[in-house]
């Protein structure tokens, strides 16, 4: 029998939410007035400083466009950090199908090793890295950051796949055998679709985990026109001047792609997110 909650715990549930999302939102909030100082109020101290801008510098936002490859910079973490995606999706499908419903020698050695890949940094391999991308001539090349962002979030993928299909019950797949269909027919026509929500939540973390990516990039790229935005973004540091301004303009424009993509697949990611977690 349900109970139902006086109003003063609902006011407090909703007050205790409304206190977190301030919590959460303060920080972009001020990013936001922080773009949007002149460059005089943005170095003002003692009295003179404001956290709200006295007139917003709305042409920040434009500014950024001319001095700095700003757009070209998104472009390219879109292309690495999609590029990446796809190809940690195209190669977890298939590996993590066969850990939740093969059998064969070495599944347990091969499951080891997926999980002892991800004890390794970056940073503690960054050397061997660099020798490997210059022995294949993909340094400062977008295609060895995709390769490389692919690789070391396979791990991820594989593992956040094999629980969503290891929820998806075998029957499924034994009745489309029985009406012709071979194994990889099962997996495209069958399996594939009932897992859409599994494979969106791996995508979105995949891809966020791409994007994000800081230290690969700056050892590998040197051009200034193949940087992605988080390596670029450094344009407006300077010696002894950092541009905050700018910079945290570059940064709201940073942000606008995952928040995009977020919002377009909010509700298969919610579902991916609890699949598995009730059984009928």
């Amino acid at each position: 029998m349900k109970t139902k909650k006086s109003p003063w715990a609902r006011m407090a549930l909703y007050l205790f939410v409304f206190v977190i999302c301030i919590i959460i939102l303060y920080p972009y909030f001020v990013m936001l007035t922080t773009a949007a100082k002149s460059n005089e109020e943005m170095y003002a101290t003692g009295e003179a400083a404001v956290l709200l801008p006295s007139v917003w510098q709305w042409s920040n936002f434009i500014d950024i466009w001319r001095e700095a490859a700003v757009f070209k910079y998104l472009l390219n973490s879109i292309i690495v950090a999609g590029g990446a995606t796809c190809l940690a999706i195209l190669c977890g499908i298939p590996a993590a199908y066969a850990l939740s419903r093969m059998r064969f020698k070495g599944k347990g050695v091969f499951m080891g090793a997926v999980i002892m890949s991800q004890m390794f940094s970056p940073v503690v391999l960054l050397v061997g890295i660099y020798r490997l991308m210059t022995a294949m001539h993909l340094t400062n090349s977008l295609i060895g950051l995709i390769l490389l962002n692919a690789a070391f979030n396979q791990a991820f993928a594989i593992w956040l796949l094999r629980g969503t299909f290891t929820s998806i019950s075998s029957e499924m797949e034994q009745a489309a055998k029985i009406d012709g269909c071979g194994t990889v027919q099962a997996l495209m026509r069958v399996l594939l679709p009932v897992s859409a929500p599994g494979i969106v939540t791996t995508l979105i973390f995949v891809f966020i985990n791409s994007w994000n990516e800081y230290t690969i990039a700056l050892t590998l790229i040197s051009s200034d026109l193949l940087k992605p935005i988080t390596v670029g973004i450094n344009v407006f540091y300077g010696f002894n001047f950092i541009k905050w301004q700018y910079l945290f303009a570059t940064s709201i424009f940073a942000t606008i792609p995952v928040v995009i993509l977020f919002l377009c697949i909010e509700k298969h990611l919610v579902a991916g997110l609890t699949s598995g977690g009730v059984k009928g």
